[in-house]
């Protein structure tokens, strides 16, 4: 798939959570969507970002916002992450990398001098018509919130 823009209706994505329950960003029709890809449960900077998003929940619901995340963990993985750090938010396995191709977030990184295939750490703001508003290709971990608040083109 070619690279995703602002302005690009975001693709569907249908996934059970956590806790066994359905999601598709359809069903967030309305309001805005966060939409965080992170490379995998339990490690720090994934921990980070999620805990930050944990953390500022409430002013980000306050604001409109939804969150969902993703990554190729497996539904236990994202049951125990989730439990262990309290996160309110729904966490969609996705181990065949379907919704991680359709955002072209499966990429080359590099960590200490070696290359390697992976999920990039991205997020996407999709909003209420389900068109992207915002992507965030360099995710502050430990202040992703404050990134996603201070995000130009965006009308909270």
């Amino acid at each position: 798939m070619a690279q995703l823009k602002v302005g690009d209706q975001a693709p569907e994505i249908r996934g059970i959570d956590q806790h066994g329950n359905e999601i598709s960003l359809a069903s967030f029709r309305g309001s805005t969507v966060i939409l965080y890809f992170y490379p995998k449960d339990n490690t720090p900077g994934c921990t980070a970002e999620a805990c930050n998003l944990r953390d500022n929940y409430q002013v980000l619901m306050e604001k409109g916002f939804n969150i969902i995340g993703v990554s190729a963990d497996d539904e236990k993985s994202h049951k125990n992450f989730s439990e262990k750090y309290v996160l309110p938010f729904a966490l969609i396995p996705d181990k065949a990398k379907k919704i991680i191709n359709d955002y072209g977030v499966w990429g080359k990184k590099k960590l200490y001098g070696k290359e390697y295939e992976g999920i990039l750490r991205m997020t996407f703001i999709i909003g209420e018509d389900g068109r992207i508003l915002h992507i965030f290709e360099k995710v502050d971990t430990k202040n992703h919130t404050a990134q996603i608040l201070q995000a130009p083109g965006l009308s909270l």
